[in-house]
């Protein structure tokens, strides 16, 4: 008889930035609020790590201390990004308007083959 073990990954320990994450907030002394589709998970970072992940274009500064996984958007309309559909229940962020169109911008450019 076989045994079928099971490869699942727990999101609140082994999620992936870039791949997991809809969009993250930074805090004071390191900590940073992580945002996937159905959890948030706040984490210790250090200074190296944060600057690590700001420094490509995956992640854009919305405001404050926020930022949006710009592979993660599906719609920026009236102030407000959707990670998937535009229902209730979605995740959705507000946003700045001023800072709308330069986020559409990137998603667009984003999406365009290399």
């Amino acid at each position: 008889m076989m045994k079928h073990v099971s490869e699942s990954r727990n999101m609140y320990e082994d999620f992936v930035v870039e791949t997991d994450i809809l969009f993250f907030k930074t805090g004071s002394h390191g900590l940073v609020s992580f945002h996937g589709r159905n959890y948030n998970i706040k984490k210790r970072m250090t200074a190296d790590k944060i600057a690590s992940l700001l420094s490509g274009k995956q992640f854009y500064h919305v405001g404050g201390n926020c930022y949006v996984n710009v592979d993660k958007v599906t719609t920026v309309e009236q102030g407000i990004v959707y990670f998937g559909e535009k229902a209730p229940s979605a995740k959705h962020l507000r946003i700045p308007r001023w800072k709308q169109e330069s986020l559409k911008r990137l998603i667009t450019e984003a999406k365009q083959p290399v």
